[in-house]
């Protein structure tokens, strides 16, 4: 199989297509070299790192038109370290969740699996279709996933109409930040991680905070609960304020998030970001519905989602065509192990150009023909 060689003149640009660690731009890596003396290996409490960091928050802040009020929160970890963090300083008694993928169902056994807190109710759905929050009586914390990047499915931010008051809803913006509309309005805590859409290596969650959600936070923290240093809210906060984060980051990774927010909101911000991954979403999706052997796994158009494409193939092994691809320097198609498709899944974030996509499905027909 790996004596199938593709034609250049048929190849992407650039063969990156992986949902996380995603592609990370040139660009950002030739303007880290240009930085790196006065930068890489110095002190994060000084200026030098400070100013990136606060470089990174108001990159965010613009990019999302953060709503008055709001702040932004970063701390190192990722989203799994945030999961905890949540757990043990946003939930203050029972949580809801929606639950139709694997990276749903995480956040909601580190809840299910905290002594301190009551059971928590999960509406869930199989892969390839999304479950959804109802309000319901003593929830304090709903939490849901914007774009669940196992199976390709996204759904909307939107608030539980008749939740309880003061009842806080978290969205999982891991893959979706950036690649998705979103109304802050409607959520209390928009968190998300770096090697996804912001297009740099992972290491960091952050999180766009409401003044409830930060409310909750020290409410939680002055209760006397237990809360694990490195994974204390209230520290984040207090230590965001002063652009900086508790423990040592990964500067290189702050830095790329920097720069790859700069150049996103030059384009247009958040509203030219959806439209580019749109036109890549269409272009992978448009042309599965014409195959004869690939189909969309998410059969319901409204939920395919824009930041991660997932595609099944019938008659071919899949498996077989993400190997010739990556020995071809096209790679990372290679489905979410745990669901166990016949599959690829390809990322649309806006640092993926929609012409390389479009390379993309003209490679895997002609590696497709000779298998």
């Amino acid at each position: 199989m790996t004596d199938i060689r593709i034609p250049d003149s048929i190849k992407p640009v650039d063969g990156r297509f992986g949902s996380g660690p995603s592609k990370v731009r040139p660009e950002g890596v030739e303007s880290l070299s240009a930085v790196s003396r006065t930068f890489l290996g110095t002190s994060h409490r000084q200026r030098t790192v400070k100013d990136q960091v606060a470089r990174l928050r108001r990159g965010l802040a613009e990019f999302f038109a953060m709503p008055e009020g709001y702040e932004v929160v970063l701390a190192n970890g990722g989203t799994s370290a945030f999961w905890e963090v949540a757990t043990f300083g946003l939930v203050r008694d029972r949580a809801q969740f929606a639950e139709f993928g694997e990276f749903g169902a995480k956040f909601a056994k580190a809840v299910k699996d905290a002594p301190f807190l009551a059971e928590p109710t999960v509406h869930r759905a199989p892969g390839g279709q999304a479950a959804f929050l109802e309000a319901e009586a003593g929830i304090d914390v709903y939490a849901s996933v914007h774009n669940e990047t196992s199976t390709g499915v996204a759904v909307p931010v939107r608030r539980v109409e008749g939740a309880d008051q003061g009842a806080l809803l978290l969205t999982d913006a891991t893959s979706g930040g950036g690649s998705l509309d979103v109304d802050l309005r409607e959520t209390d805590v928009y968190y998300l991680a770096p090697q996804k859409a912001l297009g740099s290596d992972g290491g960091l969650w952050m999180a766009l905070m409401s003044p409830a959600a930060i409310e909750r936070a020290f409410e939680i923290k002055a209760s006397g609960r237990y809360i694990p240093q490195f994974l204390d809210l209230v520290t984040a906060i207090e230590q965001s304020r002063l652009e900086q984060t508790y423990n040592t980051p990964a500067l290189a990774t702050v830095f790329l998030a920097a720069e790859q927010l700069d150049w996103m909101n030059a384009q247009g911000g958040l509203s030219w970001a959806v439209k580019r991954s749109a036109e890549s979403a269409a272009v992978i999706y448009g042309w599965a519905e014409k195959s004869s052997y690939a189909t969309p796994f998410v059969t319901d158009p409204v939920l395919r989602s824009a930041a991660v494409a997932t595609i099944d193939f019938e008659g071919v092994d899949a498996a077989a065509i993400a190997k010739v691809l990556r020995a071809n320097d096209i790679v990372d198609t290679e489905p979410y192990r745990k669901l166990g498709r016949n599959q690829l899944r390809v990322a649309l974030y806006p640092t993926v150009e929609p012409s390389d996509v479009a390379a993309l499905t003209a490679c895997v027909d002609y590696v497709a023909e000779r298998l």
